[in-house]
């Protein structure tokens, strides 16, 4: 999450808050052993069978 400047003479309302996600799959070049895994029910659930991998959507507070 960043704070970018905010002029006084910008012409549109201002985005005063941003925030991006870095994809995990970035990070892992191969499936490390013995990474920790959901139960199957709850994988299905999340869309992913890690949870280094789980990365939910979050809703924004206006």
């Amino acid at each position: 999450m960043w704070y970018p400047y905010v002029s006084p003479f910008d012409p549109c309302p201002p985005i005063v808050e941003k925030v991006y996600n870095t994809p995990p799959q970035l990070f892992f070049t191969y499936q490390p052993m013995h990474l920790p895994q959901f139960p199957p029910r709850e994988a299905l659930r999340r869309g992913t069978l890690w949870p280094a991998l789980y990365s939910p959507y979050e809703k924004k507070s206006t």
